[in-house]
Order: C-alpha cells, then structure tokens, then sequence
C-alpha cells in the first residue's frame, strides 16, 4: 500500500445499497481478510461489531474570521460512548459537526486541522463527502424526520439514495433493512403496525427514535448525538440512553449533553470544553469526581454554565 493509500480508499467511497462495501474502502482495520468469502448478512440489533475510532488533530473550526473551535487534539474510542459537556457557546456543537463535515455546509463556515475516521483523512480534497456522512452519522437536537414520508420512508430514504442509479434491490431485502434498523432503535414493537403512517405523527421520543433507525439503516461507523434528549420527557430520555448502552457494542458514538447525569451515566469517557479549548478528557467518574482541572470541578459541581 502507497503512502497515500488510506487517502484513494476514502476517495473511491460512493453511497451504496451495500454498507459493507463502504466499511472496506473506509476502514484500514482487517479490511482484506476474508475478501473473498461469501457476503455477510446484516448485523442484527444485538450483535456486537467492531467500529472505527475517530482522532481529533489540532481541529480549529471558523465562522468566517471568528474562531469558534481552538486546536483541539482528542480522541474517541472505538465502540465507547464519549460526552462532550460544556456550557453553551464552547464549541461543542460546532466541534461534532466538523466530524461528518456539516459545518463547512454554514455559508462562511471552515475548518482546518485533520478529522481521522482510523487512520483516513476525511478532510482530504479527493474524499467523497457523502460517502463520510453515510459512515458518520448525525442525531441532531430536535427530532427532524421528513414530514412528509410514512414511518417507513423515513428509514428507507437514506438505502433508496444509496442505491440509486444501480441495480435496484429487492423489495424483501429493502424490508428487511428497514426492520432490522428499527429494532436496533428499539422502535419496531411500537411502529410496526404504522409503518405507512406519517413519521410526523409519532411522539417526540419516538421520532428521535425513528431517526436513529434512519441513521443505522446506512449501517455508520459512528454517530454524533447532539443533545439528543434536550426535548424529550423522563421516560424517552431513559429509552434514548437505554438504546445508546446497546448500540456502542456497533458503533462508536459521540455525545453533547449540558446534562450532568446524563454523562455519567452513558459516557465511558468525557471531555470537558471551555471557550473552545479542550479542557481535560478522561474516564467518565474520574472527570466527576477528581478532575485534574479546577475549571471543570467547577464546572460539573454547578459552580458556573
């Protein structure tokens, strides 16, 4: 492999019906054992897999000449729950969206550093950013399911623009997918007799719900939860985190929360930020209960934010 071999798998990525194709060209890790051996079956909601990490390198994001996000080196592990706390307008926010390369969407948005999703460059000019996104997926603060497709729509949309322009796939293969996303969203025992009902129309927890099935049905590598449960009640938030504890045995998952107890509970590390800066980073119960900073003592014991 050339030294720029990890840039051309990247680059060669194109949205797929085919998930697994996309882990090859995005993935370094064991991707060319087994390449010749039958196709695998889609994982099913309880089967653990393993993900991909993601490195921060001297990330700094901009909106227009106003920094936002200062040089931050971290890193997520693969199959963990990483929390990002904060008060508002450090960054965090802006610092997940650089991770699947939304940010640079806003008009006079950049960011600049490196984002290694293992050991490829998303950031690299000859990468396929639709391809990044389909293996970096995004929940965002309020549910967003498209209005107007049914349930099942909702979680087709993203395999039916993967497939288009190739060999259509089958209708079973297409229902399949489209259940196996929703029992991994914990989804499927409530909708599954409403599945040609507006997605709209479900409660506020379960639309969050249908979008993290509309997120898996693609199959990411990672996802970025942002403040996934500000909007929900007690009982969706407790289904929410329920859900994330099952899903990192698939996928690694990055989560903003100004929720305290939200962190320590799900978060197997936490990275506490402060004005764009990354403050510390570490295991979840040493970030709440011996902090190397002072700021962030003062911050997770309610002293400011």
């Amino acid at each position: 492999m050339t030294s720029d071999g990890t840039a051309s798998r990247v680059a060669d990525m194109e949205p797929e019906s085919q998930a697994e194709g996309e882990r090859r060209r995005i993935a370094p890790k064991g991707s060319e054992s087994n390449s010749g051996t039958a196709t695998e079956t889609a994982p099913s909601p309880v089967e653990a897999k393993p993900g991909l990490s993601v490195t921060l390198e001297k990330l700094r994001a901009f909106y227009g000449d106003a920094e936002q996000v200062k040089g931050i080196d971290l890193d997520f592990r693969a199959n963990e729950v990483t929390a990002i706390i904060g008060p508002s307008g450090c960054g965090k926010s802006t610092m997940i969206r650089c991770i699947n390369r939304m940010h640079e969407e806003i008009p006079g948005a950049h960011a600049e550093g490196r984002v290694l999703l293992d050991d490829a460059d998303i950031y690299d000019p000859s990468v396929d950013v639709v391809a990044v996104r389909r293996a970096i997926g995004m929940v965002f603060q309020k549910p967003n399911p498209f209005p107007t497709m049914s349930v099942f729509d909702n979680v087709a949309a993203g395999l039916r623009l993967g497939s288009s322009g190739r060999r259509g796939q089958g209708k079973a293969d297409l229902q399949a997918k489209v259940e196996t996303a929703l029992r991994g969203a914990g989804l499927w025992d409530e909708v599954s007799e409403r599945l040609s009902e507006p997605g709209a129309g479900l409660s506020g927890g379960q639309q969050q719900r249908l979008c993290i099935a509309r997120s898996l049905a693609v199959e990411p590598e990672v996802i970025l939860m942002d403040e996934p449960c500000s909007a929900l009640d007690p009982i969706a938030t407790l289904k929410i985190e329920e859900l994330i504890e099952e899903l990192k045995q698939r996928v690694t998952i990055v989560i903003v929360t100004h929720n305290m107890q939200q962190a320590a509970r799900v978060a197997d590390r936490t990275a506490f930020m402060l004005s764009g800066e990354l403050v510390e980073v570490g295991p979840t119960q040493e970030i709440f209960t011996k902090p190397n900073d002072s700021r962030t003592e003062e911050y997770v014991t309610g002293k400011f934010g």
